[in-house]
């Protein structure tokens, strides 16, 4: 098993340890972009109250529910939309990595990681209460966004998206499940990756030069109004 893979059973097992449950909600579609490039498969996820990339879902407390129940009450705070999670619908466990020094004294968090199929219609509507209904639109959730599956010629797509920021292991969970499911060839995911981290190092060059000149302000001399009377 990988470093920080768990069972359920062991990851239920741990004593002290904190949960945390989210699901990637997807589907197939025959949709085309610019009526020429497949889309082929619908996946969200959601921009965070922090900037950060992550799947619908938050913490549970054990003493009070079930992993799945606590799942469903947070995906119908965050998507205005009530879900039956079954434990089939399990995909992983695994310790999260740590955030921060501080972290190493804190009870250890454990993810797990929910899969599940819908129809087209049904992310639609998803989406739609996303916006209209769900209570921390706006607040925790700034907004659901779909995975760009595909690779456009100039390099977009996958590549690009794979480049932004992602909490905790959302990352790794998104590949993984991308390949497991065969949502995506191995050879397209390993391309992307390898276009990502190009783009990830122009966009260091490009924070870089914009820094500059703020920095520039900020190093000015500081002057006190003049006083007059």
């Amino acid at each position: 098993m990988a470093s920080g893979q768990l069972s359920r059973a062991e990851a239920l097992a741990c004593s002290g340890c904190r949960h945390a449950c989210h699901v990637m909600l997807y589907c197939d579609t025959n949709t085309l972009l610019f009526g020429s490039i497949p889309i082929r498969h619908i996946v969200l996820m959601q921009m965070r109250f922090d900037g950060l990339l992550g799947f619908p879902g938050g913490f549970v407390n054990l003493s009070e529910e079930s992993l799945e129940a606590g799942l469903g009450r947070e995906l119908l705070e965050e998507l205005g939309v009530a879900f039956q999670i079954l434990e089939e619908d399990h995909m992983d466990s695994c310790f999260a990595p740590a955030s921060s020094p501080a972290s190493s004294t804190s009870p250890r968090l454990i993810t797990h990681f929910y899969t599940k199929k819908m129809e087209e219609g049904q992310i639609r509507a998803v989406e739609t209460a996303a916006v209209t209904t769900a209570t921390d639109h706006g607040q925790e959730v700034l907004g659901m966004v779909r995975v760009p599956l595909h690779s456009t010629k100039g390099g977009g797509g996958l590549a690009s998206f794979l480049s932004h920021s992602f909490v905790g292991n959302a990352r790794f969970q998104l590949l993984h499940t991308l390949l497991r499911l065969h949502l995506v060839a191995p050879e397209e995911l390993r391309e992307a990756l390898a276009r990502s981290l190009k783009i990830q190092a122009r966009a260091a060059e490009e924070l870089r030069a914009a820094l500059a000149p703020v920095e520039g302000k900020t190093n000015l001399p500081h002057h006190s109004p003049a006083h007059t009377g």
